[in-house]
């Protein structure tokens, strides 16, 4: 085993619709004497849904009767729930203050992943990505395009995590999680393997994707303004996507 080591990387600018991540993303590092290459780059989902321009202003929504319905159930802005109604294709549970969604994408959260904090403007709500496994699979090219253009070569050994800060069933706290990735694999699958006693493993999978964005989440505090950290010493191996993190309906028994 070698050591992992986590570089938040520190001051990028706020990012507005249409903005080019990569080349922000690799001067932060070259700053922080890193190259983005043999690593992982957790970058968290604000400023990939601030660039993919998922800003929503509250003063130009309508809300439904069926937003100010949950409203007076939930204590929430009705304009803010209608947006929330938007990205949500089933509630899964409601009480006052609280409203526990299942995204289109098939997250289970709060709200719908829908976020008003460290969002720039007056009354505005930020959006998850459409689809981060997406986002990071563009992040990813355009950074390896990058390191072709200045550098003459480019190393495959280069992945990209999009993360959000999820709560947990039967666990006080928040942690991060991965809601997208590109360029490796999301479980570690341990089936098939023999433990330390020579038992063969029938069910271990390991959530590496998850794993990694909970511990890039220390670096990336809120009041910090830290929305990247690198991440070298981990195996960089297969490819895949967040939705494999996504336990399949008829195996979920707490649905």
């Amino acid at each position: 085993m070698q050591p992992i080591v986590l570089t938040p990387l520190c001051d990028i600018p706020e990012i507005h619709p249409g903005d080019a991540l990569a080349p922000l993303l690799e001067a932060a590092a070259q700053r922080a004497q890193k190259t983005l290459s043999d690593g992982i780059l957790v970058v968290c989902q604000k400023i990939i849904s601030k660039q993919e321009g998922r800003l929503r202003s509250l003063k130009t929504i309508a809300p439904s009767e069926r937003a100010q319905i949950l409203a007076r159930e939930t204590n929430k802005d009705p304009r803010l729930l209608e947006i929330i109604l938007g990205e949500t294709a089933r509630i899964v549970r409601q009480a006052h203050n609280v409203l526990i969604c299942e995204t289109r994408h098939g997250f289970v959260c709060a709200n719908a992943g829908v976020d008003c904090s460290n969002v720039p403007g007056d009354e505005m709500a930020l959006l998850l990505p459409e689809d981060p496994d997406a986002s990071a699979r563009r992040l990813r090219e355009a950074l390896l395009a990058l390191q072709h253009a200045r550098r003459g070569v480019q190393s495959a050994r280069l992945g990209i995590l999009v993360s959000d800060t999820f709560g947990r069933p039967w666990r006080e706290g928040l942690v991060d999680v991965a809601i997208g990735c590109a360029g490796f694999a999301p479980i570690d699958d341990a089936r098939g393997h023999l433990d330390r006693e020579g038992r063969e493993l029938r069910v271990t999978q390991l959530a590496v994707a998850d794993q990694l964005a909970a511990a890039a989440g220390l670096l990336m505090q809120k009041a910090a303004g830290i929305p990247a950290v690198w991440i070298e010493g981990v195996p960089i191996h297969g490819d895949g996507t967040a939705q494999a993190l996504r336990r399949a309906k008829d195996l979920d028994l707490f649905r």
